[in-house]
């Protein structure tokens, strides 16, 4: 059995799915059967450190699982550093997106009052318009988006 580097350290998505790659591998290879490859790959999605995942392996030639290093605390520290925050646009493109709902709400009751459809058209054009003049910044902003990877990053 290969030496696994800290083979206390949890796991995540991405040691999960390398295991599963590689067992894969193994299965189209002839080296398993198809329920040896069910009962494995249960107890890859259950493992919790390498090595329990290491010992899925010990019997089987490469290719293994490739597990990524982990970052460096400092190096954590400073991509939390460098998030934008809300706080941190400037004050014109922060009154700008909170008044995007109130836009919405003027739509409607312009609607409501004077009828006609085309008041809705005012968030519309007020959107298009400060995301012409701030760029995909004021688009992320506006929906609240978020990268799915930036987010589990943020909570590691």
């Amino acid at each position: 059995m290969t030496e696994v580097p800290q083979p206390d350290l949890r796991i995540g998505d991405d040691d999960r799915e390398s295991a599963l790659k590689a067992l894969g591998e193994h299965l189209s290879a002839g080296r398993l059967d198809l329920d040896e490859y069910g009962d494995r790959s249960a107890k890859i999605t259950a493992a919790r450190t390498r090595r329990d995942l290491a010992e899925l392996f010990a019997d089987l030639p490469q290719p293994h699982p490739v597990f990524e290093k982990p970052e460096p605390a400092t190096a954590v520290a400073k991509r939390a550093q460098k998030s934008p925050q809300w706080g941190d646009r400037p004050l014109p493109q922060r009154v700008a997106a909170a008044a995007v709902p109130f836009l919405w709400l003027a739509a409607v009751g312009l609607f409501m009052f004077f009828g006609g459809w085309w008041w809705f058209a005012l968030p519309f054009v007020f959107s298009a318009a400060a995301s012409a003049f701030w760029g995909k910044e004021w688009e992320r902003d506006r929906h609240g988006a978020c990268d799915r990877r930036d987010r589990r990053d943020r909570y590691r």
